[in-house]
């Protein structure tokens, strides 16, 4: 009986010792040190932010705050040098308040915390992008640091689900922010200058039920591309690094451009359009009116779905680049299509960060339905390529009988097309297999998608 209770003694003498000893541990842990040589460490000290719409607001971005030492640290104030009136925003751990001001945090020892930050930039009145500064001030034992922020607020004109009634231009300045659609009336033009940009929020489309005429110039392009200016942060799984992507680069950031009148007359000159679900969405039900789209020194790159579909409409282009889609990047179908010195190009699926992956369809498909209208084609000096076997499929009833002239074309196809339409033609090999600069987005070594040969 008595060894029991002994046996029982020991047991509970030595539960209180290892209470006793992981309190202590436990204390350790949350014991203060007031060395004033004792600071934080950052995660960056500068935190930059993309260009940012005034009065939009801003996507969130962090710093870590780091507590490196053996003893916890007591921050006794986390603010922004410019407090209240400043234009950023601060949530610490967590909490955030109308102030912009945070006491008495607590960081134990080898420990970290989150800082978020985001913006929201006034109109400036200027067409340029202002500067916006401020910094976050870290006050820990007497001593302050700060983190730099920075931002450039860009003014913008908003046009949300615009319906244009007149003849109407739109001008170089300060960029266009489209939400919903932007369209334009049956038999009205719109014309952009040289210089002007259009920017679409999240499935917002640019429609036109009359005319579009887009002349750009080699100094100064018209851009249409969607509104997000920060960046992707992704895993790059090849090199085990994380890789910051603009979003530019990335195919679905808004709707497409939509040429939708059956008497249309368009012309599109210097403009880049980008990572859309389309770039030109160009079809007509009519067959017995076809209008005109005209393309010269253009690039339509980067879209889920196609770069220029073309149904019972005649269309030319001349010295541009369509490249990089989910599906076809052209998709011919009824009409006189005359494609000159242009570069086909798709390599969808060397971006390991595309929303989807490539379907098996060509980089260029020549329908010739029997219920599209009359169809010519040619294509002269121009590539037409990617990463599949073949990037060019002629889907017609009576191959040999095509209306088409195809000369001194590069292009990639495993099974040459032997017909006289074909003259001077250099198929694809394996040794072709790098043809331009750049064929993929190379991560680490800062190079996106140069289709110079």
């Amino acid at each position: 009986m008595t060894f029991f209770i002994n046996n029982k003694i020991f047991l509970f003498n030595l539960l209180l010792m290892l209470l006793f000893f992981g309190s202590l541990s436990s204390c350790n842990d949350e014991l203060f040190t007031e060395d004033p040589a004792k600071t934080l460490s950052f995660s960056t000290d500068t935190l930059t932010f993309d260009t940012v719409f005034t009065s939009y607001g801003s996507t969130t971005e962090k710093i870590l705050v780091y507590n490196p030492h053996n003893r916890a640290l007591n921050i006794s104030s986390i603010e922004l040098a410019n407090g209240a009136n400043s234009m950023f925003r601060l949530n610490v751990d967590g909490e955030e308040n109308a102030e912009n001001t945070f006491r008495d945090i607590k960081i134990s020892a080898k420990d970290s915390m989150y800082v978020f930050v985001e913006v929201t930039v006034n109109p400036n009145n200027t067409d340029s992008p202002v500067l916006i500064e401020d910094a976050i001030v870290f006050n820990t034992n007497g001593k302050s640091q700060s983190v730099t922020l920075e931002a450039f607020g860009q003014d913008v004109i908003l046009m949300k689900n615009k319906l244009i009634i007149n003849d109407s231009t739109l001008k170089e300045g300060k960029p266009y922010l489209v939400y919903g659609y932007l369209a334009v009336d049956s038999a009205k033009t719109l014309t952009l200058e040289p210089g002007c940009r259009l920017y679409f929020h999240n499935n917002a489309n640019m429609m036109v039920y009359g005319n579009l005429i887009a002349d750009g110039t080699f100094e100064k392009p018209i851009t249409l591309r969607g509104d997000r200016l920060d960046k992707l942060k992704y895993k790059d799984t090849e090199e085990s690094q994380y890789v910051y992507v603009p979003y530019n680069y990335i195919a679905g950031q808004w709707g497409g451009l939509y040429l939708l009148w059956k008497n249309g007359n368009h012309s599109l000159k210097h403009v880049n359009i980008t990572s859309g679900y389309v770039g030109i969405y160009y079809v007509n039900t009519d067959r017995s009116t076809l209008p005109m789209l005209t393309i010269t020194n253009c690039r339509l790159h980067n879209f889920v779905y196609y770069g220029l579909v073309a149904q019972n409409g005649n269309v030319q282009v001349n010295n541009s680049e369509i490249s990089n889609t989910g599906s076809y990047s052209v998709y011919l179908n009824g009409g006189k299509h005359e494609f000159l010195q242009s570069t086909i190009a798709n390599f969808y699926n060397s971006n390991r960060f595309e929303p989807t992956s490539r379907d098996k369809g060509p980089a260029v498909m020549i329908m010739g339905l029997n219920r599209s209208a009359i169809m010519e084609t040619v294509f002269k000096n121009c590539v037409i390529t990617g990463g599949q076997a073949n990037e060019l499929s002629i889907a017609t009833r009576f191959l040999a009988d095509i209306n088409a002239d195809f000369s001194h074309n590069f292009i990639r196809r495993k099974t040459n097309y032997e017909l006289s339409q074909f003259k001077n033609t250099v198929w694809y090999e394996e040794k072709d297999s790098i043809l331009f600069k750049t064929q993929r987005y190379e991560d680490l070594k800062n190079k996106y998608y140069n289709f110079m040969p």
